[in-house]
């Protein structure tokens, strides 16, 4: 499918970001592919789906907590 393949490329891609645009982008397009993933699981209820869901989050919650900094 091509949205688990999306998801798998940017699961691998680098995640070094320069400028805090990169970051929102990259958050966005990350919080996308685990909602469209989450559709998938819900017809298939496939556990490697679930897996790769959580993974994405992982790293969703990295960026986020790097977006809003330090209190």
């Amino acid at each position: 499918m091509e949205i688990i393949d999306r998801a798998l490329e940017f699961e691998q891609r680098k995640h070094t970001f320069k400028t805090t645009s990169e970051r929102i982008e990259s958050s966005r397009e990350v919080k996308d592919l685990i909602l469209s993933l989450n559709t998938i699981y819900k017809e298939q209820k496939d556990p490697e789906i679930m897996d790769l869901m959580k993974r994405l989050t992982a790293i969703k919650q990295k960026i986020e907590k790097r977006l809003k900094g330090r209190p």
